[in-house]
This record gives C-alpha cells, structure tokens and sequence, in this order.
C-alpha cells in the first residue's frame, strides 16, 4: 500500500490512510448484487446513476486525485509518479485514443477530473492487491520447497554484491531465476480469473459451429490454460525451470496469461514485476521463509474475493538467515 501511494500520487501512507484504504479494499474486492446485476444487464446501473462501487469509493478517489493536483499546481512536478504523468499528458491538449479497427474513426480522449479519478482508482485496485496476493503464493511455494529458495537466495546474493548493494532495474534483470519463480507462481495462482475480453468483430472458432458475435463478452480461464499438462507437464508441481529461456520458446505464447494478452493486457505489467521483485530481493536478502504448524497443504481459495485469495492467508515462520 506504501508503494502505490508513493508512485502513484506522491503520499507518505500515514495511519489515517491505511485504515481508509483497508476499508476500500473490502469494498472493492468483495463480490456484491450490483457486480451481478451489472454482469447480467450491463449498462444499467449508468442509467439508473449508480455504480458497481459505493460512493465512499468515488468520491475518495476523486478527492485524492484533486487534492494532489492542486498541491502541484496543475502541472506535473519532478516526482515522476503517476499523477505526473497523467499532468503532462493533461498539458497535451490533444490525446489520441488508440485504435482497435483500422478502419476505426479516430479518438480524441479528455482527461477530465474524472477520467484522472478513475485512472487514480485502477491505479491502486490493480496495483496493491494482486502483487501482494503474488508475494504471497511466492512465499508459501518456497517455503514448501526450500532447495527452490536456497537457488534464489544464492542468486539475490550473488547479484547484489556484484552492484555493492544496491537494487537497481539493471540489477533485478540479472536475477533471472527469481523472475522464473515469479512466472511460475502466477502461472499456478493466476490472481485474476477469468479474464474478460468483449469481441470487437463476428468469429467462428475453427474447427467448430460455434460463432462469438460481435459485442459478446468472453470468458478466458487462464487457470485451465495453465493447468494443461499439454502446455505444462505434471502442472501440479512448482518448477520454475518451466519459465527458462529455452523452454519457454517452445510453448504457444497464449499458454501463459495472468495478465493477458495483446493490446488490452494489463497496463500495469512491468511496475507489478517490479516492485514485487524488489520487495522479494530484499526480502530474503536478510530473511527465509519456512512452513509453520498452521501452513496449509492444500489450498482454500476464498469465495467472497474477486480475485484468488487464500482464505484465511497463509501462515509462515519467518527466520533470520
């Protein structure tokens, strides 16, 4: 939560903010009746002026967004933090939107105060909870397999001493094993399942009758992609060597998917990758992780989360090296 409030608007998380947080995020991530009405009718709440949200979730987002661009004076600062970016995208005038039809009229996109809220609220919803879960599912399969940590702890070292201590972007790049148990742990525990996508033109599955219609929504199961033994042999088991360089260029670049594919992939890919990695390097740069007496054997997904979330959290011990 620290992390998202500092690189995207700017703030040091106080007490006060955390709580407020910890509230929005049980409102965001909890399934709700409007989430369905919405799936099932989609576009009535707009006209009946509602939202999937409750209105403390608006309007918090929409205050934050103003209070902090009023701080800058409406123009972005040296920070370079998101909502700098979002300024001098503002300072642009004119913003074309990207086409997804080549014959498609050309989009001019506003960055109204709204849109900026809405940007501020993606921001955080896409940016706390699934790197976090992520860190999570890492933590708990080393602590299952402690000859997996022992390789990247070897690593995190090894690399570290070579740039006297300090993590840097080229720094992280060479720890190429701990990004192969990164890719593993989302490729067991994709944190957002199913994956929607709306079909922007008519298709007919080859090899079948069944045609998508322009307009549909459509549901990808990420988890039984990656759970194929067609694509990943013995899919049950943790090995990050799956994700190394040579057998990864052997497997269809849809056989893997947490966060998408193609233009409308998720936005906010790289900074997940690195600020979960730089989280874990200096993690076990000073600690290890074992089971404990609590830690479950077989997982329990909660049903009252949005996204996969162990329920009830994972217990470990947590030791010093």
């Amino acid at each position: 939560m620290a992390t998202i409030s500092a690189c995207a608007f700017g703030l040091d998380l106080d007490e006060d903010m955390y709580k407020t947080l910890n509230r929005i995020d049980k409102m965001i991530f909890t399934p709700s009746y409007a989430r369905e009405l919405d799936m099932m009718y989609p576009g009535i709440l707009e006209k009946l002026n509602s939202s999937i949200f409750p209105n403390f979730v608006n309007d918090f987002f929409s205050n934050l967004s103003q209070t902090v661009i009023k701080q800058r004076g409406g123009i972005p600062t040296n920070r370079k933090d998101f909502m700098d970016l979002i300024l001098e995208l503002r300072q642009q005038k004119t913003i074309e939107g990207t086409k997804k039809l080549d014959n498609e009229k050309l989009r001019i996109v506003e960055l109204t105060d709204s849109v900026i809220a809405a940007q501020a609220f993606v921001f955080y919803a896409a940016g706390y909870e699934t790197s976090a879960s992520t860190m999570t599912y890492l933590f708990y399969e080393l602590a299952k397999h402690p000859e997996i940590q022992d390789k990247v702890i070897a690593e995190i070292d090894e690399v570290v001493n070579r740039y006297d201590g300090e993590i840097s972007y080229d720094c992280l790049n060479e720890m190429t094993y701990l990004q192969q148990v990164f890719d593993e742990t989302l490729r067991k525990y994709p944190i957002v399942d199913p994956l929607q996508r709306n079909a922007q033109a008519d298709y007919t599955i080859p090899g079948t009758n069944v045609t998508i219609k322009k307009g549909q929504t459509v549901l990808i199961n990420s988890m039984g992609i990656h759970y194929d033994p067609k694509h990943y042999p013995n899919p049950e088991k943790f090995d990050p060597d799956r994700f190394s360089t040579e057998n990864e260029k052997n497997r269809h670049s849809c056989a893997y998917l947490p966060f998408g594919t193609g233009p409308r992939n998720c936005i906010g890919m790289r900074f997940a990758k690195v600020q979960s990695r730089v989280c874990v390097a200096k993690f076990l740069s000073k600690f290890r992780v074992e089971p404990s007496k609590n830690t479950p054997t077989v997982l329990e997904y909660d049903p009252m989360r949005s996204v996969l979330f162990p329920k009830g959290g994972i217990h470990l011990n947590i030791l010093c090296r």
